[in-house]
């Protein structure tokens, strides 16, 4: 994976290079970034840059031949991106090359089962991160009780993990000489699941060999061990701007006014991106139109019904609809300062929902919705009962708009 494969962020890319080319390298670093990101694909690159058998290397002059010039090799040079054709880069694309290791959380197969190691499952993780790069922890677990060889008995009610002697096998691992490389490099993605038997790691993390390179990929630092995070170098991930999600998701055959309109609801996040193209085209806006109509109107028979609709549509779904409703209150915000003419998101007729939301809500009405709208999706990611949720939030919505707008006028 190259750093042309990563959706925007061009400054952080260059922040990155010069780490190597500078000679900075930390044996360190925390790649934080949110859920959709990308920081799990951008370590990868990172590693491939490191591990690139043509990046920074200066050229050698070679000594004059006795029996004739000999046909020049490649040389090897400081270059903005790995080159992608040497061996040690197409090694690592496939996830294959020996001085690049990998930890993650994974799931104990059955009780009778002692190992639980990332190697153990290391063809079921490559297959993942080729299918879904910017997947989530639920996404790899997903991933796993579907494709894991023997099949993990009872997955569902099991809680991944990395475990105590995945740390003892990453210290086996890393006290040996590099293969082929004179880095070695272990991408340990999602260190929130790595318990107080991280503790074992420090001194390595502190005072690794020569040439070996700690890269951490997380979403949330307040989940990590404190003393793993203060013996890091923190690079933190932007989420992408939303006009590089929509040239991203054009690339993959989405229409313009299409890749727009998701890249508006998404808000950077690659991820929900993705998800919503392969669930087709979802009438997110009536849905949304419906929704209002029958909070403000009151009409509980019909309400019920939307709400049982909803609840039938899963948990990502559920989601989609509310970070779409995000960013119609995010448009109509828009529309109130910038005016029509400065705002080129979405479609007309989108325009024309998030102006009659602004009309009949200030600024901080907008604001407080978008509040509840939040704290609804975190209550869901952690499995809420969706029926209740979406029942107290149309009641929050409906005082919102109706009747705290009345006051707000008085």
């Amino acid at each position: 994976m190259q750093f042309d494969e990563i959706v925007g962020r061009s400054q952080l890319k260059e922040q990155l290079r010069d780490l190597v080319e500078q000679n900075r390298l930390s044996h360190s670093i925390l790649f934080l970034g949110k859920e959709g990101s990308g920081a799990l694909p951008l370590a990868i690159a990172f590693a491939q840059f490191i591990l690139c058998e043509r990046v920074n290397k200066p050229v050698q002059e070679s000594a004059p031949s006795l029996f004739g010039d000999m046909e020049p090799e490649a040389p090897a040079i400081i270059r903005a991106d790995s080159c992608g054709v040497c061996a040690a880069c197409t090694k690592v694309a496939r996830l294959v090359h020996p001085d690049l290791h990998f930890s993650y959380p994974v799931l104990k197969r059955d009780s009778g089962h002692v190992r639980i190691l990332s190697t153990d499952y290391i063809s079921e993780w490559r297959g993942f991160v080729e299918a879904n790069p910017y997947g989530n922890i639920e996404d790899w677990t997903d991933y796993l009780s579907s494709n894991a060889r023997p099949k993990i008995e009872n997955a569902a009610n099991k809680q991944p993990n990395i475990s105590v002697m995945e740390c003892e096998d990453i210290l086996h691992k890393l006290s040996l000489r590099p293969f082929e490389s004179e880095f070695k490099v272990l991408i340990m993605w999602m260190p929130e699941y790595l318990g107080k038997e991280g503790n074992r790691l420090l001194k390595l993390i502190e005072e690794p060999p020569a040439g070996t390179i700690f890269l951490f990929v997380a979403e949330d630092d307040s989940q990590i061990l404190p003393t793993i995070l203060s013996r890091t170098q923190i690079i933190r991930v932007p989420l992408p701007e939303d006009s590089e999600v929509a040239h991203f998701l054009e690339n993959r055959e989405v229409s313009r006014e299409r890749a727009t309109s998701i890249a508006g609801v998404v808000a950077g996040n690659i991820r929900e991106g993705l998800r919503m193209i392969d669930a087709g085209d979802e009438e997110w806006e009536r849905t949304v139109r419906d929704w209002l109509n029958l909070a403000v109107s009151n009409r509980v028979e019909l309400l019920s019904k939307w709400i049982d609709d909803i609840n039938t549509r899963g948990r990502e779904k559920q989601k989609q609809l509310l970070n779409y409703f995000i960013s119609i209150i995010h448009l109509a915000i828009r529309l109130k300062y910038a005016g029509e003419e400065l705002v080129h998101t979405m479609n007309e007729s989108e325009k024309e929902l998030a102006a009659r939301l602004g009309a009949m809500c200030d600024t901080g009405v907008l604001e407080e919705m978008t509040n509840e709208l939040n704290k609804s999706i975190y209550y869901i990611e952690r499995n809420a009962n969706s029926k209740m949720l979406f029942h107290a939030l149309t009641i929050r919505l409906r005082y919102l708009i109706k009747e705290k707008y009345l006051i707000l006028v008085k």
